[in-house]
């Protein structure tokens, strides 16, 4: 869904972080979690339509890939594979976060815009999806060793009754403490990378690894606050699956449009990584 932009050159690949900016701690309160939200649902209400084509286009195609998966008999991922779809959806949303820019600039947008964006930095974002692909991958190869570790070589039950065997028996139950907690170390670093490199990939001209360097150390930082909004992301995308995903059509589109404004909220004064109060040391690397 992205255009790669043209240029002859690589971006320029920027200072280390501890010498750049050896203060990552912004203002941001748990409170401000709820602002993105209330930011992104204005900018979903402007020109509601398109953002909605766009969320039915990512509840499509997740229905497709929910029933290619019990048609082919591996419906026994069906579950790692919801919640590693956290791990790629800052990637998926890369039109939301065009049609935020666009409309803070005061640009026109169109369904076209946001469906081939112009990335400012070009491949770069292609390391940064095929980073979160892997993570998603390594994570359904651990969910199928765990249930192995726990229940040995006895099949995996089916999705009727997966549910019984999670909830209903002791070694369920261990088995969903146990991957709850693997699953939740993927998500936590999957998120901390991705949550503001995507954005600023996006907005400005950087490397891959800077871009991910710079969104860890802001959420690292930041935790009240990003702990908080992590939370909100987690319990509407859980309200989209308990809606059999048609909840996505909505709820997809607004944590897009939030995530863009956390981003600006979070990356600095003028685009650039360091908090206003901050000044770079003498002799650092501008």
């Amino acid at each position: 869904m992205a255009t790669l932009g043209k240029s002859d050159t690589l971006p320029p690949v920027l200072p280390p972080i501890a010498a750049a900016s050896p203060d990552w701690r912004r203002s941001a309160t748990p409170a401000d979690a709820f602002g993105w939200l209330a930011a992104g649902w204005r900018d979903f209400a402007t020109r509601p339509g398109l953002s909605l084509a766009y969320g039915g286009l990512i509840f499509v195609v997740s229905l497709l890939i929910v029933w290619g998966l019990v048609d082919f008999g591996y419906d026994y991922i069906l579950f790692p594979s919801l919640s590693g779809f956290l791990v790629v959806a800052p990637l998926a949303a890369t039109g939301l976060y065009e049609k935020s820019r666009r409309l803070a600039a005061g640009d026109t947008v169109t369904l076209a815009d946001m469906l081939f964006v112009r990335i400012r930095s070009g491949g770069q974002i292609v390391f940064v999806g095929l980073l979160l692909l892997l993570l998603m991958l390594l994570w359904n190869r651990a969910a199928v060793l765990l249930f192995a570790l726990f229940f040995g070589l006895l099949p995996f039950p089916s999705f009727d009754h997966v549910l019984p065997v999670l909830l209903g028996t002791p070694l369920g139950l261990l088995l969903l403490l146990v991957g709850s907690l693997v699953g939740g170390l993927f998500a936590a670093f999957s998120f901390a990378v991705s949550v503001f490199a995507i954005p600023r990939l996006l907005d400005q001209r950087t490397d891959a690894l800077s871009a991910m360097g710079r969104s860890m150390a802001i959420v690292s930082h930041n935790l009240p606050v990003m702990l908080t909004w992590a939370a909100i992301v987690v319990a509407l995308f859980a309200l989209s699956v308990a809606t059999a995903l048609v909840g996505l059509v909505v709820v997809f589109p607004l944590l897009g449009h939030a995530t863009w404004h956390a981003y600006v909220a979070m990356r600095g004064p003028a685009g650039t990584s360091a908090p206003a109060t901050s000044a770079t040391p003498a002799g650092a690397p501008a």
